[in-house]
């Protein structure tokens, strides 16, 4: 596998690589005419935003970014069926959106995408994590799948129209697995008993 860097930047930091990331949008999903950078352009002015970027060498060969979900938030309005409201209702800390994950297509197949799901989400504070990914995308849901995320829902686009795509959620290993050992107040997120050094 090539020599990869992958960093995390928030919102201020990712503003000077928007149009890397812009570029990489459109050779991964194709050109939209500007509706991409319009909705990056928002995104990385919220709360809490964070961008994953893989890079070889100065080229940036991979991205994943996302923000929490505000309790004002419309990303269950659209759902072709309704979902219990302890399932909607949103408040501070509840979920973090992973709006967006790609990979260009030659660098593929190397863990790449894997390990910037991992790194934007390993130290989330949010008790959950949620993502849509189109029906047709087969690669993408077998790996959120083997990543632990469910399918809960469907949703329309935002105007309304007739194409859908699937909700995903996935409960947060922190919250999972945040202990505290009793010895050194260290905390570990990686394993359900805690420090391994006072066992």
């Amino acid at each position: 596998m090539a020599d990869i860097s992958i960093q995390l930047l928030d919102g201020a930091r990712a503003s000077a690589d928007a149009d890397e990331v812009q570029a990489l949008q459109a050779d991964v999903y194709g050109a939209d005419d500007g509706a991409f950078a319009g909705r990056f352009r928002v995104q990385r002015r919220q709360p809490g935003f964070v961008l994953a970027e893989a890079r070889n060498g100065g080229y940036l060969v991979g991205y994943a970014f996302g923000m929490p979900l505000r309790p004002s938030t419309s990303w269950w309005r659209q759902l072709t069926a309704p979902l219990p409201e302890e399932v909607t209702a949103e408040h501070p800390g509840r979920t973090f959106a992973l709006a967006d994950l790609a990979v260009r297509a030659s660098w593929r197949r190397q863990g790449i995408g894997r390990d910037l799901h991992d790194l934007i989400l390993r130290s989330r504070p949010e008790e959950r994590a949620t993502a849509v990914l189109a029906p047709a995308a087969l690669p993408a849901q077998h790996a959120f799948r083997s990543w632990g995320w469910r399918k809960v829902a469907r949703t329309r686009d935002d105007a309304g129209g007739e194409q859908v795509a699937d909700v995903l959620l996935t409960t947060l290993r922190s919250v999972l697995y945040l202990t505290r050992c009793g010895a050194c107040r260290k905390e570990s997120n990686s394993r359900p008993d805690g420090c391994t050094v006072h066992e």
